[in-house]
């Protein structure tokens, strides 16, 4: 929508995962500097990038489930020292990994209304937790990339055919 775009296609690949075909006629005929311009201001989590992510203005598009995907252990880092420390003390205490995210939660809440913990400065650990495990990777390779265009009436990969 922020691009303009009104045709879109979503299609579940299974091996790949999901995809969405841009239909627009004009978005065609981009050139790969703009489709990349494109896909990297889409893109919030840049994979293997060291501190490259990009701010996360509302955790609101997936702070509603993330509770449910939390599921499994997970290590804890990021973030001011002083927050690693006291979370990897309290951690073990705590029964499962739901009881360990409402934690980091209610602590990393804690730093950004002022009370307890805001010391250092407003820290967004819980944040950055749901962008990993949440948000879509864009492959900026293929979305730039002219070979992968959407061809009416059949989408064809230049090769898988």
């Amino acid at each position: 929508e922020d691009l303009g775009v009104r045709h879109r296609l979503w299609v579940y690949s299974g091996r790949r995962g999901v995809h969405c075909w841009v239909c627009d006629d004009a978005v065609r005929k981009w050139s790969p500097a703009l489709r990349a311009a494109a896909v990297e201001y889409l893109s919030l989590v840049k994979v293997g990038a060291v501190g490259g992510r990009n701010t996360l203005i509302s955790p609101e598009p997936v702070g509603g489930g993330f509770r449910g995907v939390w599921a499994a252990p997970h290590p804890v880092g990021g973030g001011p020292a002083q927050h690693r420390e006291a979370l990897q003390a309290e951690f073990p205490k705590k029964k499962d990994s739901v009881q360990r995210w409402e934690l980091l939660r209610t602590r990393m809440d804690r730093t950004r209304t002022g009370t307890r913990g805001a010391a250092q400065g407003p820290c967004y650990c819980d944040w950055e937790v749901m962008l990993q495990f949440c948000f879509p990777r864009l492959d900026i390779n293929v979305s730039k990339g002219l070979g992968h265009l959407l061809k009416s009436p059949f989408s064809v990969h230049p090769k898988t055919g």
